[in-house]
């Protein structure tokens, strides 16, 4: 498995890498609420990716990395955990049955994000996109309930698959370490120049708010 972690942490790297160059600072209002995937992630802490660096960039990279924990655990599921794997085909079979489906395939900088903006006091939506995601989910039939029996080995088996979650996830983490300097001086090249012109503009546009030759 650790040749095959590894290979897989190598490529998300790499796939990063790749698109950091294409980052740009948001021109949108961001939102209030944290980011669960981010905050905190020991994937960030182990790529070495400070809280100081955009949300944008960080969430491009935690995103690659659990997706390879998901799979790895998926896998484990599929092998070892029967009465879980039902559970878990009996949902997937019921949102494939939604007539839609906004937060499926989307790219990893997106993948996890809130679907709609963050509201505006006094300037309610008509409609959002995460509401009519709802109203499709509320249009299906439930899942079919569980016995005492049943429930009792599906907690068992959560309980399971969160510990190998727990375990890919600090081997993943521990090879994360050897891409922190590529990592770091991607964020110094592509990044932070783009962060200090930003600043350098807000300084300029404070110091001479009514200058005619600013924008």
């Amino acid at each position: 498995m650790e040749r095959s972690l590894e290979a897989q942490v190598d490529q998300a790297v790499e796939s990063w890498l790749r698109w950091v160059p294409r980052w740009e600072p948001a021109t949108h209002r961001g939102r209030v609420a944290p980011c669960r995937r981010c905050l905190g992630s020991p994937i960030l802490s182990a790529a070495g990716i400070g809280a100081d660096v955009p949300h944008g960039v960080q969430h491009g990279l935690s995103t690659r990395i659990k997706t390879i924990v998901d799979h790895a655990v998926a896998e484990y599921t599929a092998r070892n955990l029967p009465t879980l794997q039902r559970e878990l085909d009996q949902q997937s079979a019921r949102n494939r049955a939604r007539a839609y489906r906004p937060n499926e395939d989307l790219d990893p900088e997106f993948d996890g994000l809130p679907l709609d903006p963050e509201p505006v006091a006094g300037a309610p939506f008509l409609f959002t996109i995460a509401g009519l995601a709802d109203d499709a989910s509320a249009e299906l039939p439930p899942l079919p309930p569980l016995s005492d029996e049943a429930k009792a080995a599906l907690r068992q088996e959560v309980g399971l698959a969160d510990e190998y979650a727990n375990m890919v996830g600090r081997e993943v983490c521990g090879l994360l370490l050897r891409h922190r300097l590529a990592i770091q001086e991607a964020i110094s090249q592509h990044v932070e120049p783009q962060i200090e012109a930003l600043l350098a503009e807000l300084t300029q546009s404070l110091d001479s708010p009514f200058d005619p030759d600013l924008p």
